[in-house]
């Protein structure tokens, strides 16, 4: 499987634009294909991970805006049965990595500052993962909006991923 991925993300890599943004090209590709997102997701979590512990699926993606699923399972879950607040704050960690990238003008370069996050009800479901820039992306801090609801659309968590964003040397 590793080496069907590998030659899997060779190919996607000599089809994008060398002067788009291989995130938004790969998005727009793969989405046409039938689990092609589900691939996408795949391969980013390769790059890093720690994020296959949450499984997200990335659904939509947008400069400045990432939207992702992670499923409520076991391998998740908490004492009371719930979503682990720890693992969807990794998902929601997923999301704002994929917008930056996805986002981020091609003279900066980013790594994440902080995050702060509420808690404000049980994540009972499977949770709908958000991250959107609503800001000008600029050398200094960024501030990333965070947001993670459960099916019936109640908030379950929500804060901030803030940025240091930096010249590229």
């Amino acid at each position: 499987m590793s080496n069907l991925l590998n030659t899997f993300v060779q190919d996607l890599k000599k089809s994008i634009s060398p002067h788009g943004n291989y995130v938004l090209d790969a998005y727009t590709k793969l989405k046409k294909i039938p689990g092609g997102l589900t691939i996408l997701s795949k391969i980013v979590s390769r790059k890093a991970p720690y994020f296959q512990t949450v499984d997200p699926i990335i659904s939509k993606l947008e400069r400045n805006y990432c939207e992702a699923r992670m499923s409520k399972n076991k391998s998740v879950e908490n004492h009371i049965g719930t979503v682990h607040v720890i693992a969807i704050c990794n998902g929601l960690e997923y999301v704002m990595g994929v917008l930056t990238e996805a986002s981020i003008p091609t003279h900066l370069r980013w790594l994440p500052k902080g995050m702060q996050v509420n808690y404000v009800a049980k994540a009972n479901s499977d949770i709908k993962l958000i991250a959107r820039v609503e800001d000008e992306w600029k050398v200094g801090d960024l501030n990333v909006t965070i947001e993670a609801y459960r099916e019936d659309g109640v908030v379950v968590v929500q804060g901030v991923i803030t940025l240091w964003v930096t010249e590229k040397q």
